[in-house]
């Protein structure tokens, strides 16, 4: 049985998906841009400011499926530009506490 899962205090979706997933025991969030869930607007800064945006309401589609960044078993990421690598890397490493076998790609 698959539910869609819409939590509130999440930036709404801007297309015809749901934030988030359940299948069984798993949980598939949608992907995810620097948008602020309080205005709707984007947040447009440098990319370690944008980084911790997007985790954050990753973290909160997470919580509001009673998971937390400790579950995360596969994280993609998609930059426009590979120079921004290592400072988005450098945020995400804070907000995903200790290594683990997730892949980054």
């Amino acid at each position: 049985m698959i539910e869609r899962i819409n939590p509130p205090g999440v930036p709404a979706p801007r297309g015809p998906y749901s934030p988030a997933v359940r299948a069984g025991d798993f949980i598939f969030v949608s992907g995810q841009v620097p948008v602020n869930p309080a205005t709707g607007e984007m947040v447009k800064a440098d990319i370690g400011t944008e980084t911790r945006q997007v985790l954050n309401n990753i973290k909160s589609v997470l919580e509001s499926c009673g998971a937390t960044m400790a579950d995360v078993v596969r994280c993609g990421v998609f930059l426009l530009d590979g120079k921004d690598f290592a400072a988005m890397n450098a945020v995400y490493a804070e907000s995903s506490g200790k290594p683990s076998p997730r892949a980054l790609r």
